[in-house]
């Protein structure tokens, strides 16, 4: 059996720290960046009877995903009808749509008409 002496044992500490410094860089590079896919999702959180963010910004052809996180349905209305609407959404219900041509789009709850939120889609 082979006794390590104390110099010998912090070469092996820092062969391994160097290791796994090593293997987590090369796993970073495997992530994707989520800002860099093509199919990016925007959501938007329905809670306390509000939009939330109540404006979003986005590009022409992204999707656009309400989440309902209220006990009360709500539906998702185009103001301009430049998407199709929305059924009530219940608890934790989901309803997307795909980003048309670059405008503003504001849109309400049909249930509860105070609620409003914007999207802006840029090229």
């Amino acid at each position: 059996m082979t006794t390590l002496t104390p110099r010998n044992k912090r070469m092996a500490l820092l062969w391994a720290i160097s290791f796994l410094n090593l293997s987590v860089l090369a796993l970073g590079g495997e992530m994707k960046d989520p800002d860099s896919t093509s199919n990016k999702q925007n959501r938007i959180e329905i809670k306390d009877f509000a939009f939330n963010p109540q404006t979003i910004t986005i590009k022409a052809g992204e999707k656009v995903t309400w989440i309902n996180r209220d006990e009360e349905p709500h539906t998702i209305v185009s103001v301009e009808k430049q998407f199709k609407k929305s059924s009530a959404l219940d608890t934790d219900q989901e309803f997307t749509i795909t980003a048309g041509p670059p405008g503003t789009y504001t849109y309400y709850c049909s249930v509860h008409p105070k609620m409003t939120g914007t999207i802006v889609v840029e090229k």
